[in-house]
């Protein structure tokens, strides 16, 4: 059964709303699960070190000093310090699980253990909690010891092997993707942690990495090799198993995404460009042949949309009922009207800088959607509201751990 939920300034709403989560992670993964769960309203509740607090918040770019990383991913969170590295802090950790549902940590495994506050320890304070583990390798075998950071996790996990163009070299994601895949993949485990405490009555912990999330996304990868000798290769922007897919250069110098990989949308773009023969020519007559012959493909495309501007060439397919849409970078996304009904870009007033535009809310929910409250709070900002107001620690309290410095 969910706890007595923390106390917030702001209440959220949501599906979550009567969840209290501890958050003991740093950078990304951690806070991704965390930023996804509070954006449905759980009480999450943020522990950093009282000395600089989560390294994220050292993450430029900066306004008026403070990080946009930091204002995103810790939205709608409440920040205390705790040094967990003291008796103190650990003791008063201690207090905050028995009245939560939930604690993530993405130390290197045997950190937390060396505190004194492994999973044992923890759920023998309160048998319910749901324990969220993420680290480079996992809790188990032979790397479990290893710092383990999203680049190199994304190289292990097959993804930056098959990334980038055959005569190129591998490529590594621009943004912190096992760390965010990682991220998603720890909250919807959360959640069904949660399912079965419902039933059970009791907690449990879960053991996530950061490679293996990615792993599991290369679907066909490991039953291929194994079973054909298949290994898969670099193919740029290609779809190995279908044809065509391609991002192709218009008269106006932008790129055009187009996918037409089943038989249907293919006739229908041989239509749109004026070539219905292709549908009869041997060497596109069905997607087996198409990816044979892609090369000659992709080129009677490319002179096509190199002839036309990117406004009739999305007119052309849209209405065939071709599958295609323009490549778009941050200034598009912001002019674009479906953004916008969406809702998928939000502002959001905030004490230090204002405002600041942020990703929305996904997904929408119906009857119980979430929301943005407010961004990433200052260092140590709600430690009288969670320390006092929740735990119950008087004032003399407060002050005598501020003077030693365990918060």
């Amino acid at each position: 059964m969910p706890r007595d939920r923390a106390p917030d300034a702001s209440p959220l709403q949501g599906p979550l709303a009567d969840l209290t989560v501890l958050d003991l992670s740093t950078i990304v993964s951690g806070g991704t699960a965390t930023s996804l769960l509070a954006d449905f309203g759980a009480s999450v509740i943020k522990v950093e070190h009282p000395r600089g607090g989560d390294p994220l918040r050292s993450w430029g770019p900066f306004v008026e000093g403070q990080s946009l990383w930091w204002k995103v991913v810790s939205r709608n969170k409440k920040s205390v310090t705790l040094d967990l590295s003291r008796p103190a802090g650990q003791d008063l950790l201690l207090r905050m699980v028995g009245r939560a549902d939930v604690l993530v940590e993405n130390f290197r495994p045997g950190t937390l253990e060396r505190w004194g506050l492994g999973p044992e320890r923890l759920l023998s304070h309160n048998p319910g909690l749901v324990v969220l583990r993420i680290s480079g390798y996992g809790q188990t075998g032979p790397y479990r010891h290893r710092p383990g950071f999203g680049t190199v996790a994304e190289a292990m996990s097959g993804l930056v092997a098959i990334t980038g163009f055959p005569e190129g070299p591998p490529l590594a994601p621009p943004i912190p993707l096992a760390d965010e895949v990682a991220g998603i993949v720890g909250a919807y485990s959360v959640l069904m942690a949660l399912h079965a405490r419902a039933r059970t009555g009791r907690g449990q912990v879960i053991d996530t990495s950061l490679f293996e999330p990615l792993f599991r996304l290369l679907i066909p990868h490991v039953p291929q090799y194994c079973a054909l000798g298949i290994e898969a290769r670099r193919t740029g922007n290609h779809f190995p198993d279908a044809a065509p897919r391609n991002l192709y250069r218009t008269a106006d110098g932008t790129w055009v995404a187009l996918s037409a990989t089943s038989q249907r949308v293919f006739e229908r773009l041989a239509q749109a460009i004026g070539r219905p023969d292709l549908v009869e020519d041997p060497r596109f007559r069905d997607n087996a042949a198409r990816v044979k012959n892609r090369e000659q493909l992709d080129t009677i495309i490319a002179d096509w949309m190199a002839a036309h501007s990117e406004a009739d060439i999305l007119e052309r397919l849209e209405a065939s009922g071709a599958v295609a849409g323009a490549v778009y970078d941050v200034r598009r996304i912001l002019q674009d009207p479906h953004y916008a009904a969406r809702d998928d870009i939000v502002a959001v007033e905030d004490p230090d800088v204002g405002e600041i535009r942020m990703p929305g809310i996904v997904p929408k929910l119906s009857d119980t959607p979430g929301r943005v409250a407010f961004a990433g709070p200052r260092l140590g900002a709600h430690n009288r509201e969670v320390y006092a107001e929740w735990i119950g620690l008087s004032e003399d309290d407060l002050d005598r751990l501020r003077a030693e410095g365990v918060i």
